[in-house]
């Protein structure tokens, strides 16, 4: 039986985008999947990220970013390590080597304005029929919810970050 890919959108203002991405690449590579997992605007040793790579050679995993979210204007290093990162997610959906890729944050990237959206839209219309895009981050333009097959909306009703708690090692980061 061959595998049907789909394109799904994890957007919104809540948590659990990232984390629904990363449940289901956990499923995924239960099923013995080839996943890639690249993260825009992100650097460093998360702890899911320690955790997956418990999974190697199953699933890659390659950052994109700085570090920290822009505040302000993107930087020419913002542009340039965005562009890089979709290049190599454009060769790894196209690689025939993937069936899950996930691109986190990358809702994101096109807000700030590092990756035009057509860019995108051209990118998910002609993926290859065998290989499951997953897109997360807040912001996703209406162009992109149209043309996904699922989009789930994270919405926040109410966190504890209003009430000064920090992102904790192994909750939120």
């Amino acid at each position: 039986m061959e595998f049907k890919g789909y394109v799904q959108v994890y957007t919104g203002n809540g948590k659990g985008k990232t984390t629904a991405a990363l449940g289901l690449a956990l499923r995924a590579l239960g099923a013995g999947f080839q996943v890639f997992l690249g993260q825009f605007l992100k650097s460093g040793t998360y702890s899911e990220i320690k955790a997956l790579e418990v999974f190697s050679p199953k699933i890659e995993i390659r950052q994109f970013g700085k570090g920290c979210f822009i505040r302000g204007n993107p930087s020419e290093e913002d542009f340039r390590l965005a562009r890089e990162g979709f290049l190599l997610c454009q060769e790894k959906i196209n690689s025939g080597i993937y069936q899950l890729v996930i691109l986190d944050e990358l809702n994101l990237a096109i807000h700030f304005g590092l990756i035009p959206e057509d860019e995108i839209l051209k990118l998910v219309r002609q993926k290859p029929a065998n290989v499951e895009v997953v897109i997360t981050g807040r912001y996703a333009p209406q162009a992109l919810i149209e043309a996904a097959d699922l989009v789930t909306e994270m919405r926040e009703i109410k966190h504890y970050y209003r009430q000064g708690v920090k992102a904790r090692v192994g909750i939120e980061k």
